[in-house]
């Protein structure tokens, strides 16, 4: 866990030397994509997604800048996915707008990554080829071996590369789960068996490396949730991740049982639901489906409702029954609303205002903190501690979680018998260089970071749009108006101030006065030359008002001087 160095730009790559680089999942929850590299080949593996924070306004989405894989895209022989959760595949179709290349994935994976294809418009140009587990897939340098992991989602995989250096172990999201919901376990014996053909790298999931113990089954909250069946006698809305089909299993199976019909709303999760129906990984009789516009039409007792919106989002189905708002779905007093999921951090705020929202509406309200209705799908300590004993790697990186996650994941490996030299703590933006006898953590020269989208995955936002987002949520605007003759540059008449979202004008007349007089007297100290120059003029304004909106009241608005000429 030692520092970092610089790699040198001009170093040969040898044969006996592979790169990997994290565009995303080091440092952070959510867009996890990692590439490896040899001299000739590049394979890549997941491309998630993240939220913006609220801290980013105007911001749908971030994907990983991925301008590294567009610069060797002759390379890139093909991107491979663990699972179908969105901060491992919701940045693919993006990825694939720039990109040509394969795509390799379990059969559920990409059932679920094709509806944003096709959302995209890329699903008819896609490369899309189904795997199991067990598979191996050649693709130059890399053979790539798909082993079955269980994780809160069917279909989830860990790849072992044999590469040119030795063997790679990436685990995706896992746990260990003794009583999975579809009955298939971890294959442990597979994991034992590279362990046993020596693993030269493991790079594994740490998103609950500070939690305790096991992670307990997916089915240790079906009591719970029978119980809450037991005593509702009103309607029943269950709220979870649209991925979390196990999760999902459950709520139906619970629900046959209770006699109650089954509701779905949110695109996703109708979606979802769909896709995981047609390839069997749902089993869900026909009988007890109805549409969710026809659920008014049942005595409350009679139904249940899947609903999307378990972290808050502003348009998901909950949050618009929350505020009364869903076109055919009401929340009524007596109701009860279970939210099945973790909150991520930094979803508090939103999770908390729609939960009061459902308070007020009457509704009995079940989540995380009160009640056993969520499991994780990551492994806690133990689970990572398992995994590194059956690896038993030479060399050891954690991923997937914030710094804290990655550095108490690294306690546990050197815990196990991994010597602290051979443990190593990457972020985005680094470079890792692995050979047969060495693990090295670099600075990388070069564009890294994310990429903000606005809307569509085509409109991407610069830092700067960023930056004057915040700062107009924070201080405002002025727009001082200068109308200057065009003969000389002479103010032809008093300057005007519009503002919106610092001052209101009506009582602040005497700051505004002075801004004016301001504005005129940085005119008149232009030479002629220099007025005959519009952007001068604006920069010279900008500065002096800035400079003096900082002094009166400590706050910086964003100045945008309009200039006329007559």
């Amino acid at each position: 866990m030692d520092g970092k160095a610089v790699l040198d730009n001009g170093q040969n790559r040898a044969e006996t030397e592979l790169l990997i680089i994290p565009l995303g999942g080091l440092g952070e929850f959510g867009l996890n994509m990692m590439v490896y590299e040899t001299a000739d080949d590049i394979i890549v593996i997941d491309t998630g997604f993240m939220l913006p924070n609220s801290d980013m306004p105007g911001v749908d989405l971030i994907f990983p800048d991925i301008h590294y894989l567009v610069e060797r895209e002759d390379k890139v022989r093909g991107i491979l996915l663990t699972h179908g959760h969105e901060d491992h595949i919701g940045a693919l179709a993006y990825v694939l707008q720039q990109l040509d290349v394969p795509v390799y994935g379990t059969q559920l994976t990409l059932a679920i990554a094709s509806g944003r294809l096709r959302e995209y418009g890329v699903f008819g140009k896609a490369q899309l080829n189904a795997i199991e587990p067990g598979d191996i897939v050649e693709l130059g340098d890399f053979s790539a071996e798909f082993i079955h992991v269980t994780h809160s989602i069917p279909d989830s995989v860990a790849i072992a590369l044999r590469t040119p250096v030795g063997v790679i172990v990436h685990t995706g999201d896992f746990k260990f789960d003794a009583t999975p919901v579809d009955g298939k376990l971890t294959d442990i014996q597979a994991l034992a068996r590279l362990g046993a053909e020596g693993v030269l790298l493991l790079l594994s999931d740490s998103t609950n490396a500070s939690w305790t113990g096991q992670t307990p089954s997916e089915r240790s909250i079906y009591d719970a949730i029978d119980n809450i069946f037991q005593k509702t006698e009103q309607k029943l809305f269950l709220c979870t991740f649209s991925s979390s089909l196990h999760r999902i299993q459950q709520f139906v199976d619970v629900a046959v049982e209770h006699r109650r019909l089954v509701a779905v709303t949110g695109r996703s999760l109708i979606n979802n639901v769909r896709n995981a129906s047609e390839l069997g990984y749902l089993k869900i009789n026909p009988d007890y489906l109805i549409d969710a516009r026809d659920a008014s039409m049942f005595k409350p007792h009679e139904v249940v409702i899947l609903s999307t919106g378990s972290q808050g989002e502003p348009r998901s189905a909950l949050a618009l029954m929350a505020l009364d708002n869903h076109p055919f779905l009401k929340v009524e007093p007596n109701d009860t609303v279970v939210i099945s999921a973790r909150i991520i951090p930094g979803n508090e705020k939103s999770i908390g205002n729609v939960v009061n929202h459902l308070l007020r509406r009457g509704a009995k309200i079940f989540h995380e903190r009160n009640a056993n209705v969520h499991v994780s799908g990551h492994g806690a300590d133990e689970d990572l501690k398992l995994m590194l004993n059956l690896l038993q790697p030479k060399f050891f990186i954690p991923i997937h979680g914030e710094y804290q996650n990655l550095m108490r994941h690294a306690e546990l490996a050197e815990s196990v018998g991994i010597p602290n030299a051979n443990i190593k703590v990457a972020e985005d933006g680094e470079l890792i260089r692995l050979t047969p006898e060495s693990c090295e953590v670099f600075e990388r020269q070069g564009r890294s970071g994310r990429v903000l989208v606005d809307g569509k995955p085509e409109i991407e936002l610069e830092d700067i749009v960023l930056r004057d987002r915040i700062q107009l949520s924070q201080d405002g605007m002025l727009i001082p108006i200068i109308v200057l003759h065009s003969d000389g540059g002479a103010i032809a008449a008093e300057p005007e101030i519009v503002s919106r979202g610092f001052v209101y004008m009506n009582k602040a007349e005497e700051l505004m006065a002075e801004a004016k007089e301001i504005t005129c007297r940085v005119i008149e100290n232009l030479s002629e030359e220099q007025k005959r120059e519009t952007e001068i003029v604006q920069d010279e304004i900008r500065g002096a008002l800035r400079r003096f909106f900082a002094k009166q009241m400590q706050r910086s608005p964003l100045v945008l001087p309009v200039v006329m000429r007559v």
